[in-house]
């Protein structure tokens, strides 16, 4: 947590990162008047405050104010490294405190753009007690529903990193840029100081940053995010994620049918889709031929063989059918990545909703973990959620049981049962198990024509009940996964189709 003298951030008089951040002329500086005092009596403190006014241009190591970045307002905590390593005393608390209490009431996001190296030794404890004013501080914020952007620059270590900057909600890394908990001189001897893990790169690679910006776009990713999550534009959804419609572009091989863009639902129906109650289950007559749409005697295994086809549609056709703007946010906060997972947030019609996409994968424990913060998030922003469901199951490897596989898929499905904002659900291809009912709505699930859902896949059901293989679609037809069977038991609130479907 010390502020690290030996890590330099560039070149002598270079300008402080937040400058590449906040639009030229928009800063209008708060906080001015907090005075850093010496409450450790460290001999010639005063005059080391001085000669760092003098060589900052700036009264303290942190900079506050409300600016706009590309346009969008928010309040701003910029970090100078020119002033005593950017370290944080009892002023600099006092002002990101302040910058938090302006934020809240002003229903604006914070961004923090951070180059230190920790809390300032010359302060002592009471520099230390900086990361607790610091937390208060994130924790009034996030009980308003105020987002919280952090961007870790070159660098960013010690009590301001594991305070400030690693509790935001999104968190843009620099490539290359130190961070850390600890700095160079406080690390275990023999520790690799080139090493990936103490730079942003690691922390991306890893899950712990979200995004890595060069300095010149970080303007514009920032101002996308504030666009998305920021109380002043994130726009009011009342009524939950609408139902998705079927993604553009042909079925391919395997789906059922054809249909191109635009959206056939059968049910319930969904947000402004009808009255509930007055669909048919499948709305097709049994025994046509169309799999997912007959009655209880169709073909369940066509159905499975159906949804596990590489030309089906998979979540990122749905997601930029849905979407006008996307932003995924990466990884589990623990040191997990889940590849096969999307999780972020979009711009629809207007307001923002989160989401969670299976991507035709097996689930990790990160994924998982992801999918559980990406919730808390939604919870706190008042956002609805959408999920679209399609993986063979969870991870299963020893690897994944060693990871937590099982708690984690705990904590999802209490997470879902607990959250306080709608979820809408789609099944847009395989759902099998509980790492597939884990991103499910318990009251609002919805299935593609394509899709199915199922206890477990219908071969793994054959090798447990100890059945020949050639009984395998016996069994999927004993399953009762299809949309069909789903939907006549009250599992699912109805299908997704393609128009052309719709309309027969």
């Amino acid at each position: 947590m010390a502020a690290d003298p030996a890590a330099a951030p560039g070149p002598a008089g270079a300008r402080a990162l937040y400058h590449a951040v906040a639009d030229a002329g928009s800063l209008g500086r708060f906080g001015e008047e907090i005075e850093a005092g010496n409450p450790s009596g460290w001999p010639g403190y005063e005059e080391q405050l001085r000669w760092a006014r003098n060589a900052a241009g700036a009264q303290h190591a942190v900079t506050t104010g409300v600016a706009t970045v590309a346009g969008e307002p928010c309040v701003i905590v910029g970090f100078d490294f020119s002033f005593l390593g950017g370290s944080l005393g009892v002023a600099e608390g006092a002002r990101i405190a302040r910058a938090f209490a302006v934020a809240t009431a002003k229903r604006l996001p914070i961004v923090c753009v951070a180059a230190s190296g920790g809390s300032r030794m010359q302060e002592g404890t009471s520099a230390l007690v900086q990361m607790q004013v610091v937390a208060a501080a994130i924790a009034g914020a996030r009980q308003a529903g105020i987002p919280h952007i952090a961007v870790a620059g070159d660098p960013t270590t010690g009590g301001v990193w594991s305070s400030l900057v690693a509790g935001a909600d999104v968190l843009i890394g620099v490539p290359g840029a130190r961070v850390s908990f600890s700095g160079s001189r406080t690390r275990p001897a023999g520790a690799d100081p080139e090493s990936a893990d103490y730079l942003a790169d690691g922390k991306w690679a890893r899950g712990s940053v979200d995004v890595l910006s060069p300095v010149h776009r970080l303007r514009g990713e920032v101002a996308a995010i504030v666009r998305l999550l920021s109380p002043q534009s994130r726009g009011d959804i009342p009524d939950g994620a609408p139902l998705p419609a079927w993604p553009a572009g042909p079925d391919g091989e395997g789906s059922p049918g054809e249909g191109g863009p635009g959206e056939g639902a059968s049910g319930e129906g969904g947000p402004g889709e009808g009255t509930p109650g007055e669909g048919t289950p499948g709305e097709g007559t049994p025994g046509e031929g169309t799999p997912g749409e007959g009655g209880p005697g169709e073909d369940a295994w066509a159905q499975v063989i159906g949804a596990r086809s590489p030309r089906r549609a998979r979540a990122d056709r749905w997601l930029a059918g849905y979407f006008e703007q996307t932003f995924d946010i990466r990884g589990d906060r623990c040191g997990g990545v889940d590849a096969g997972l999307r999780c972020g947030f979009g711009r629809r019609d207007g307001g923002t909703i989160a989401y969670i996409a299976q991507t035709g994968q097996r689930t990790t424990p990160a994924g998982f973990r992801t999918a559980t913060r990406l919730l808390a998030l939604a919870t706190r922003l008042g956002r609805p959620v959408l999920t679209l469901i399609d993986t063979p199951g969870a991870a299963a490897a020893p690897s994944d049981e060693a990871a937590g596989v099982g708690t984690a898929i705990a904590e999802l499905f209490i997470a879902v049962a607990s959250c306080q904002v709608p979820i809408t659900s789609v099944v847009i291809g395989e759902g099998v198990s509980g790492g597939a009912l884990a991103l499910a709505s318990p009251t609002d699930l919805w299935m593609a024509r394509d899709g199915y859902l199922a206890v477990t896949a219908p071969e793994l059901a054959a090798s447990i009940l100890k059945l020949p293989a050639d009984e395998v679609p016996q069994v999927a037809a004993r399953l009762r996964l299809t949309p069909a069977e789903l939907m006549s038991r009250g599992i699912i609130r109805g299908i997704v189709r393609p128009p052309a479907a719709s309309a027969g």
